[in-house]
């Protein structure tokens, strides 16, 4: 999705998207970025969303980084702010570590990937095995897990975009193969940390968290007493803010895992703060 303002004045943000989202949900942001002047480009990631899902794909954070500065390239853009949430905070770390000439400012939203979950003790899924856990999903459970893991337990018609494409998916004859996809891009997601690499950042960066956020891979497959340690963002997000040369934390109180949709007049005031005008 590339949208050109009426009034440009000249910038460019890049939006990418989460694990469990497309590009589509940053609608909201994009008609606001757009008014304010700013060109934006909101792609949906290879296996994701409107895109090609190929399951004999590498699926690395590099690859798709990789491509993404290619597309950007064919659409005549040479700088930008590039802005992700959560497994598109993984990508645009790794994007600007790769591109920093490129990047003009980075911008995390309650990105996933702040702790290596390995490394404190989760086991390893194998794809097959992740695989058969995505064919045992339905519809219902999916509106249950964001229900509960996004926004406390409330949910409200505004959310219901967010579980539409999976939902869809999951009654579709491709679920199959979209479950594969789906495993491999969990498994790039738990094999390919880059929080070792925060401090190697070189462009300025704001971390924009959701307090009350605890997501985590793998907290129902070890002891009580990890779980409660894994996910903490308001914990992670201080630590990655002293980790990352030049970054700014926006703490936003009372919000779960996608301020832009349960609280997006906060969001998009600390997002367009940090923007270059």
């Amino acid at each position: 999705m590339d949208v050109p303002p009426e009034d440009p004045n000249g910038r460019t943000v890049v939006l990418l998207h989460g694990k469990n989202f497309s590009g589509a949900y940053w609608g909201r942001t994009i008609a606001a970025l757009s008014e304010a002047g700013y060109r934006v480009v909101a792609p949906d990631q290879i296996g994701f969303g409107k895109s090609s899902k190929p399951t004999g794909f590498q699926y690395s954070f590099h690859a798709l980084a990789h491509h993404t500065r290619r597309l950007l390239a064919a659409l005549g853009i040479e700088r930008a702010t590039v802005v992700g949430h959560s497994m598109g905070g993984m990508l645009a770390t790794r994007f600007a570590l790769m591109y920093p000439g490129f990047t003009e400012r980075l911008v995390l939203v309650n990105p996933i990937g702040l702790e290596d979950w390995g490394a404190k003790g989760v086991p390893y899924t194998p794809v097959d095995k992740r695989f058969r856990a995505e064919m045992a999903k339905t519809p219902a459970g999916v509106k249950a897990y964001m229900r509960e893991s996004y926004f406390a337990g409330d949910w409200r018609p505004a959310y219901e975009p967010l579980v539409t494409i999976q939902a869809g998916w999951i009654r579709g004859p491709d679920w199959p193969r979209l479950a594969r996809v789906s495993a491999r891009t969990y498994d790039m997601i738990f094999t390919q940390p880059v929080v070792h690499e925060l401090p190697r950042l070189q462009v300025p960066t704001q971390l924009i968290i959701g307090q009350r956020d605890r997501t985590a891979l793998g907290k129902t497959k070890v002891a009580d007493d990890l779980a409660a340690e894994l996910g903490d963002y308001p914990a992670l997000g201080r630590r990655a803010a002293e980790r990352i040369p030049d970054a700014r934390l926006v703490a936003l109180e009372g919000v779960g895992h996608v301020p832009h949709y349960e609280a997006f007049d906060r969001f998009i005031e600390a997002l367009t703060g940090f923007l270059p005008q």
